[in-house]
């Protein structure tokens, strides 16, 4: 297990389980380990997801851009739940800009 911390200073967990689970649906991110920690502890921007997640976004190359789902549970604790590509900006609410 990983942990990296938000922009909010959240412990958040990668367990190996859990990056086992998004690298077998998402092939492309298998080199992407430590790129996603970094996605969360330096994003370009943080945008509000569903049911409570924030989403941690990085860009990657021109038009690339690594997006981690991640929930925080606490202030103490919080948790990954699935990381992607993607090639078009990032949408949503903004809720933190670098």
């Amino acid at each position: 297990m990983e942990i990296a911390h938000s922009v909010n200073a959240v412990p958040i967990r990668l367990t190996y389980e859990r990056w086992y689970h998004i690298t077998e649906n998402h092939d492309d991110l298998a080199s992407y380990f430590y790129d996603v920690l970094e996605t969360i502890q330096k994003p370009d921007l943080v945008i509000r997801g569903n049911k409570g997640s924030l989403k941690a976004t990085k860009t990657v190359g021109k038009k690339k851009w690594i997006i981690v789902v991640y929930k925080e549970v606490s202030k103490r604790d919080g948790f990954v739940i699935t990381a992607y590509f993607l090639d078009t900006k990032p949408k949503g609410k903004v809720i933190w800009r670098q």
